[in-house]
């Protein structure tokens, strides 16, 4: 019995105490979940880290001169991390001591709220501990630099709690110059222009920053965990900033007089295909003008300037010279159910050399040669279009140039008028970039260029992508062909459409169009015409090729190629002659050293590896084992750091391996704070050292 009792006993009290322990356990989850549950959360929510990207900065692009025509300016935005622990030492000392002048000075930088606002706003923050409050948005570099050094920022991150998040804006700063040739680099959308073609230069290569979840779900950067980004590189253009301007508003003044809806002028160098300035005007709906196009790289009927490859073909194959006969019947001609017209009626002799009646742009003499010499075979006449790349893209280094349509007999919209019509500029689509191509291949005594706009990529000063100059094609026809076509130009501007637009101090040659193009569904109903004018400068030793096209409103007062695009062409070119503009070399690498470039002091011999590598300029040679270095006059120049024996070394300036290897080789213990190169230490340099010392050495 007794043994019985023992038992039970011993079972019970097991039993009590199993209970007694579950109910320990319910209390602990309880107190746990109730009473430390804001704590523990908050724990767990700091165990979440994530990788944020860190952008490059973006590559600038330049002019050929060196001057900037796309650039990133930094923008900031200013958090502050409350819980900082010079913020929180001393219950917040700090924080009081600077609380009324701090606000003071950004109600004045600001200029937004009221000293007393700011001061609540920064109490607010404070009182909550939050460690990364955000205290303004977007302000700019010079602001930025102003922050810095305002009453508890000045004290650095760690002790005055400011963080810098830096954003770069993409800005253009001549505004509409080559706006669309340059082109937008945009964050959301796609980029246009240079900015998209050369976007993997540009952009560089993204870093990434280790981040924190701390409270509230707002993440906060982990020190020392960064991969720094690598910057864009530099596109240097061959664009000149002052051709553009002369180009761009030649074509805007003409653009407002005639209200038209459109308009391209390209400025293209003879000799090495160099697109020298690019202008592209659009109308916009709220009657304003603007670069909102690339016109130069969109296909349409060219009109009378395709007549150049009429006449090329006729001659190339010997049909007959510039002086053999056509009959342009008073300007008008059947064929077929059409009839071809010229723009005015021709009275007087009807008989004229084909040379006058292009000079005269004769749409009826163009289309008979066609016909005559083409009718039963008239693929030849195609394959001397495709001969000249007439069907093919330019190659630009602009992305979205649109693709030309050459016809032959086994299109589908082949008809017995395609190939009259093809002989003065209809039923073909062409690019205007492709019918200054042709053009600068005449004045370039017939080597066809192809055209660029980017002379090289740089980095950090120096060339690392050289682009040069490249023959399509080393002769558009034979040397007979050539001269003739010369002549038949020049004979436009003195004795033909363009003869009003001829002055006495230089020559030049070029061939006007006017073509009615189509308006949607209403047709030709509107009459809307597209004036053009290509040719280059001066006649007798070209340096440039202009192609002016416009189109204009409907029923326009003025709408031929003469008296529309020809005034454009002849604008540019007095303003070029007048400037005597010479030839600039291209900027290779000739970008001055960044005098703000970040040096850290060092060992001499490495400094002398550096120079060497990057073919730096120095201003004095260095033989020193530690120096320190400076950009000073566009070269970097060393000055001897002593490291005296028995004394701390001053490793001010220097990166943490440099630092340490100094440091504890003197017999120091080293503790270190932050990131970065050495910005004080706690000894300073040449002090004795003592037995069993440490230094604090504060990286940034």
């Amino acid at each position: 019995m007794d043994v019985k009792k023992d038992i039970l006993w011993r079972v019970y009290l097991c039993l009590i105490g199993m209970a007694l322990f579950g109910v320990a356990i319910l209390a602990k989850v309880f107190y746990i979940q109730n009473i430390q549950g804001s704590y523990w959360r908050s724990m767990a929510d700091s165990l979440h880290t994530r990788y944020v990207a860190l952008d490059a900065d973006r590559g600038t692009i330049y002019s050929e001169e060196g001057r900037m025509l796309s650039t990133s300016i930094p923008y900031f935005d200013i958090r502050i991390d409350f819980a900082a622990d010079g913020l929180t030492d001393k219950k917040g000392l700090v924080f009081r001591t600077n609380l009324d002048s701090l606000s003071l000075c950004l109600s004045q930088l600001f200029n937004d709220r009221s000293q007393a606002e700011y001061k609540k706003l920064l109490q607010e923050g404070y009182k909550s501990k939050d460690r990364y409050f955000l205290l303004k948005r977007d302000v700019p570099f010079d602001q930025y630099q102003t922050l810095r050094t305002l009453p508890m920022f000045r004290l650095g991150k760690n002790k005055g709690g400011m963080i810098a998040e830096t954003k770069s804006k993409r800005i253009n700063p001549f505004k509409l110059l080559a706006n669309r040739t340059i082109g937008l680099a945009r964050e959301n959308a796609q980029s246009v222009g240079l900015e998209r073609t050369y976007d993997d230069y540009l952009r560089g290569v993204t870093g990434k920053r280790l981040m924190r979840r701390i409270a509230g779900g707002t993440y906060v950067p982990v020190e020392g965990y960064d991969i720094e980004p690598e910057n864009g590189r530099d596109i240097v253009t061959t664009i000149d900033v002052n051709m553009q301007d002369i180009v761009e508003t030649a074509l805007m003044n003409m653009m407002v007089q005639n209200e038209a809806d459109h308009g391209t002028c390209i400025l293209m160098e003879v000799k090495t295909g160099k697109i020298k300035a690019l202008a592209n005007i659009g109308h916009l709906q709220d009657g304003s003008y603007w670069e909102n196009m690339n016109y130069a790289l969109q296909v349409g009927e060219p009109g009378s300037t395709f007549k150049l490859a009429t006449v090329i073909s006729v001659l190339e194959d010997k049909y007959a010279t510039m002086n053999t006969m056509v009959n342009m019947d008073g300007g008008k001609w059947k064929v077929g159910r059409r009839t071809v017209y010229d723009s005015e009626p021709h009275p007087g002799p009807q008989n004229v050399t084909i040379k006058h009646a292009f000079e005269l742009s004769s749409n009826v003499g163009m289309a008979k040669l066609a016909v005559q010499y083409y009718s039963k075979q008239p693929n030849n006449f195609v394959a001397h279009l495709r001969k000249l790349k007439l069907d093919q893209i330019t190659g630009i280094d602009l992305l979205g140039e649109g693709r030309p349509v050459i016809k032959s007999t086994n299109s589908r919209t082949w008809s017995n008028t395609s190939l009259p019509w093809m002989a003065f500029g209809y039923e073909v689509l062409i690019s205007p970039l492709q019918t200054a191509m042709l053009y600068n291949a005449v004045a370039n005594n017939g080597k066809m260029m192809k055209p660029y706009l980017v002379n090289s990529i740089m980095e950090y000063g120096q060339v690392v992508k050289q682009f040069e100059p490249t023959i399509v094609m080393d002769s558009i026809c034979s040397n007979s062909t050539l001269r003739q076509v010369q002549q038949m130009l020049a004979g436009v501007v003195t004795n033909g459409t363009a003869k009003k637009l001829q002055n006495q101090y230089y020559s030049f040659a070029g061939k006007t169009g006017t073509a009615l193009v189509a308006n949607g569904s209403r047709g030709y109903a509107d009459k809307i015409y597209q004036a053009s004018f290509a040719g280059y400068f001066p006649a007798n030793d070209p340096q440039y090729t202009c192609v002016v096209v416009i189109k204009n409103k409907p029923h326009a007062l003025r709408f031929y190629g003469a008296s529309v695009a020809g005034p454009v062409f002849r604008e540019v070119a007095d303003r070029l002659f007048a400037l005597a503009v010479e030839k600039q070399a291209p900027m290779q690498a000739t970008l001055k050293i960044d005098s703000t470039l970040a040096m850290k002091n060092g060992k001499g011999a490495e400094w002398n590896e550096i120079l060497q590598t990057l073919h730096l300029p120095a201003g004095n040679a260095t033989a020193s084992s530690w120096v320190s270095a400076k950009v000073d006059n566009q070269k970097v120049t060393f000055q001897q750091v002593s490291q005296p024996k028995g004394a701390v070394p001053d490793v001010t300036g220097m990166g943490l391996k440099d630092a340490l290897y100094l440091l504890e080789n003197a017999g120091l213990r080293v503790v270190i704070k932050g990131a970065g190169k050495v910005k004080t230490q706690s000894l300073p340099g040449g002090t004795k050292i003592g037995n069993e010392q440490t230094i604090v050495i504060e990286l940034s």
